[in-house]
């Protein structure tokens, strides 16, 4: 690796503690899906540091160069993502705390690589770590940010149910009066589920018999919400499955978030 990409990868690092969402990338030898001590150690300093505890979850997604076909790329791409989230786990991060491990294959080069063909190859070959900001709330924050994540924890589903029950909806009317007080605010209603083998996104809703089962727990949300007035533009809806357990008690992911993405 010539200096330059040295320098870019130090500096990768050195932004953990500077972004909200942070991108750091660590880069591969061609042909290889394996790291340096090196690498490795700047990985677990990272991830030693104070500031890795305000991240609540790691996205994987890995590259390839151009040379090659595209299924061996697809695979080496995949091993390299798979190697940093084993080391990752050897660390002592939760496997639920890595949450997409993607292999995207080659990058192609464009006419603005032609300059330096060996320097955009070299930096197309690496895994990029998405760390994610924690930012959870158990109730509507005083002065909230986009990006927020508010767990409505008392709103608690049955096994197989996207149904809201008396207590949940009583939960919900304390929401309602908040989110009257900001209309200005919109936020995502986005739905989980727990309990679901990792070969599957959702679960099966009772009701439909269909894996649409986080979706509908986040459409009952919406629906409740809108018929006691709050407008259904500010309230977009979306089922997220099995993707972000909290790792707690089962219950705790049987659950609806509201998510702040506009102030």
């Amino acid at each position: 690796m010539n200096g330059r990409l040295q320098i870019l990868l130090l500096i990768c690092f050195g932004y953990l503690s500077a972004q909200e969402n942070t991108t750091q990338s660590v880069f591969f030898e061609f042909d290889k899906y394996t790291l340096d001590s090196n690498k490795l150690a700047a990985i677990t300093k990272s991830i030693s540091s104070v500031d890795f505890s305000k991240f609540e979850a790691i996205q994987l997604y890995g590259y390839c160069d151009d040379r090659g076909t595209v299924d061996y790329n697809d695979k080496l791409s995949k091993k390299r993502v798979d190697f940093v989230q084993q080391f990752l786990i050897s660390k002592g991060v939760s496997q639920s705390k890595i949450y997409i491990c993607e292999g995207r294959g080659k990058v192609d080069l464009d006419k603005n690589s032609e300059k330096n063909i060996k320097e955009f190859r070299d930096k197309n070959r690496r895994v990029d770590m998405i760390f994610v900001q924690k930012a959870f709330f158990t109730s509507f924050p005083e002065n909230p940010k986009v990006g927020d994540k508010i767990i409505l924890d008392r709103i608690i589903f049955e096994m197989g149910s996207s149904e809201l029950s008396s207590n949940a909806k009583k939960e919900l009317d304390k929401t309602v009066l908040i989110l009257n007080k900001h209309k200005k605010v919109r936020f995502e209603i986005r739905g989980h589920v727990c309990c679901t083998s990792s070969k599957y996104k959702d679960a099966i809703d009772n009701e439909t018999q269909n894996r649409d089962l986080s979706e509908n727990r986040a459409k009952n949300v919406f629906l409740y919400f809108r018929s006691k007035g709050i407008n259904p533009y500010r309230m977009p809806y979306k089922g997220y499955g099995n993707q972000f357990p909290l790792g707690l008690e089962d219950e705790q992911d049987r659950r609806v978030e509201l998510k702040i993405i506009q102030l």
